[in-house]
């Protein structure tokens, strides 16, 4: 029996991997595609996104949301029930995509894949990782002299980012127009990297599928040339993250509510911001995403009949955030 391939999209908070993945669904070209979405907090914004998407033969049936902790922490009890069911459909896919949390590390997930339950019928076709140029080129992993002085020093991001291009089979620079020239975020990337492995360019996530969808890497089988910060480590956790939820009234002012919340993010240092505004007189919820000082606001499709029109934010940042303060700010 011919094994599953699975593709694993990983990348930091922020990188693209929802564009990315929606990118793929819009060019399955008729495939049957299973999509796992994974994400840090309580609140799914991601597999809403995709659920939203619209695109033919992406079903409810084909987005599995699993939410409030990372793979790599929740394997067992999340991840191989799910992909149990998956594999014992009538039909089952012909492809699966896990997109992971931006704070997972792979290795832990790759892992899974030796459990005899999936092992003889899934297969990690490759590991792919979304790298966000511009928080690169803007230091956001980087430790200042001054940290790595510290006998004590350690860096979680870079740890978190490090972890996941060292798992990589392809490795995709994407926001690549965002900064002026790509050589810096290029040696940053590839001195992480594995030998061989491919990193490409990329705006908007915008990759054929058959670039990324059919490396045959058997990653689970490849698992001792793939470094981790965490190898020595019975376990993994996130105890340097913290993410919550923020409920927001109807949006009057959408533009006074972006300012606010870039200065939360400035303020408090917030990795990374996402959720659904209630916007009174239009008949669309906006999406908001935030990464580093960039924002955006767009319309993705129109509130359901009888949908409650709920505004509402995740907030995701290192541990200490001061909820109080940031709620204050956003309210205004």
């Amino acid at each position: 029996m011919r094994k599953i391939p699975a593709t694993v999209v990983t990348g930091f908070l922020g990188a693209g991997k929802t564009t990315l993945v929606r990118h793929l669904l819009e060019r399955a070209g008729g495939r049957r595609i299973a999509l796992i979405v994974n994400e840090f907090g309580d609140v799914g914004i991601d597999g809403d996104l995709l659920a939203a998407c619209g695109i033919e033969g992406c079903g409810d049936d084909d987005i599995i949301e699993l939410a409030n902790g990372c793979l790599c922490c929740t394997v067992a009890d999340e991840f191989l029930p799910v992909m149990q069911a998956l594999v014992e459909r009538a039909l089952p896919p012909e492809h699966i995509i896990i997109e992971t949390s931006g704070l997972a590390i792979p290795k832990p997930l790759l892992k899974a894949f030796h459990w005899p339950e999936i092992r003889s019928r899934v297969t990690v076709d490759g590991v792919v990782t979304v790298v966000d140029a511009a928080a690169v080129s803007a230091g956001r992993f980087a430790s200042t002299p001054e940290e790595m002085a510290r006998p004590d020093h350690d860096n979680p991001l870079d740890e978190v980012f490090s972890d996941q291009i060292a798992c990589a089979d392809m490795v995709l620079i994407n926001k690549a127009d965002l900064v002026a020239s790509l050589d810096a975020v290029l040696d940053a990337v590839t001195a992480k990297l594995r030998p061989g492995v491919k990193v490409l360019p990329t705006r908007h996530g915008a990759v054929d599928p058959l670039v990324l969808l059919g490396l045959s890497a058997a990653a689970e089988d490849d698992l001792a040339t793939r470094p981790s910060h965490h190898d020595a480590e019975d376990g993994h956790d996130h105890d340097d993250f913290e993410s919550f939820c923020l409920a927001l009234p109807a949006i009057a002012d959408a533009e006074a509510l972006e300012a606010r919340l870039l200065a939360a993010i400035a303020a408090h240092d917030i990795l990374r911001l996402k959720g659904f505004l209630d916007i009174p007189g239009k008949a669309a919820r906006q999406v908001v995403q935030a990464v580093g000082g960039r924002i955006e606001r767009y319309f993705d499709r129109p509130w359901a009949t009888g949908e409650a029109r709920l505004s509402q934010v995740v907030v995701i940042g290192r541990t200490g955030l001061d909820r109080e303060a940031i709620a204050a700010a956003v309210l205004g």
